[in-house]
């Protein structure tokens, strides 16, 4: 569900840019605030967990379009609100940085969609009144499915909203909706249950985690199992994802006719996608046109999908770690007079 420029005006970009900006802001402070640096390290590797197994594009039945897992939820259950909207921004702009995944400008829109609804919305007020402080499995499937469901819808509305808001796309809000809502539930039911599964996992081999009492967890054991798991879905998984369009792109198509959409005109649009374009040494999760290719037998694309998700995986675990080191280290309280 990641946008591309081509949906946004420059009004409605730089406005979400702001909104976005904000947010990271607020969640940097509110961490400097909490003066906890224990689920620092956490950030680094659930942040690379979450860029792997978004990676993984899966097929929707019957429709002939694939989703991939978006991950708020599940860090924000992990990580509380403030960690997780740094670690999935940290997802996010290296995404679309490295991998020319989504737009410079769509960039504020995919942080406030894919971040702010299920981490500031969902897990609060959804996850958290289904399946309490104590969830039994019962409660955990249940908060788990129906808040990553939530999440998901909410986001897919305001990828609608922010287009016709753009004006500049022939997509007409209606029939736009009646084509993402429906995809976007089904994408949601699968990531629902994913993160209903990591969550029972960490339940089974270490609960205080789902208490928020990362102090009481054994470190070494929680770190190195995802940062193993983040490697191989990278590094090997990620060359088995579906081909098909995403949610996104199939939901234009059968309204365009295409998945194609018209390049912008814009000044500002040329501009970031020359920034872009420049800036990405693995374009699309695959080698640059022109680049050196594998040895004959070998598919570049294989490659190129191995290697993208090594060093994005790798890429993530130090951006989010030294985020979450520079603003959770422990900071000494003030002298009372």
């Amino acid at each position: 569900m990641h946008m591309a420029d081509a949906l946004l005006s420059p009004l409605v970009g730089t406005a979400f840019w702001v909104a976005s900006a904000a947010l990271i802001g607020y969640s940097a402070k509110k961490i400097t605030e909490e003066n906890d640096p224990q689920k620092t390290p956490l950030m680094g590797v659930l942040g690379a967990f979450v860029f792997a197994a978004q990676m993984i594009n899966f097929t929707i039945p019957g429709t002939g379009s694939s989703g991939h897992l978006g991950g708020g939820l599940l860090l924000a259950i992990l990580l509380g609100p403030y960690r997780a909207f740094i670690t999935l921004a940290s997802v996010l702009i290296i995404q679309c940085l490295f991998f020319a995944d989504g737009g410079l400008l769509a960039l504020g829109c995919n942080l406030f969609n894919l971040a702010f609804f299920p981490v500031f919305i969902a897990a609060p007020f959804i996850y958290r009144v289904i399946a309490g402080t104590a969830p039994s499995s019962a409660k955990l499937a249940a908060g788990s499915i129906t808040a990553a469901t939530a999440g998901l819808l909410m986001g897919s509305f305001s990828v609608v909203t922010q287009t016709v808001m753009s004006g500049i796309s022939e997509l007409p809000f209606n029939l736009f909706l009646l084509f993402m809502l429906p995809v976007h539930l089904a994408i949601g039911v699968v990531e629902g249950l994913v993160t209903w599964g990591v969550l029972s996992f960490i339940s089974a081999t270490e609960p205080s985690l789902l208490r928020g009492d990362a102090a009481s967890a054994r470190p070494r054991f929680i770190l190195a199992i995802f940062t193993v798991a983040a490697l191989m879905t990278g590094g090997v998984v990620s060359g088995f994802a579906s081909s098909l369009p995403d949610g996104l792109e199939w939901s234009i198509a059968k309204i365009t006719g295409t998945g194609e959409l018209k390049n912008a005109t814009e000044p500002l649009h040329k501009m970031l996608a020359d920034i872009q374009q420049k800036i990405a040494f693995l374009p699309d999760y695959g080698f640059k046109p022109g680049a050196e290719q594998p040895e004959p037998g070998v598919s570049p694309d294989s490659i190129g999908s191995s290697m993208s998700g090594i060093v994005g995986t790798l890429s993530v675990l130090l951006g989010a770690g030294c985020a979450g080191l520079l603003l959770g280290r422990k900071h000494p309280k003030p002298k009372s007079s």
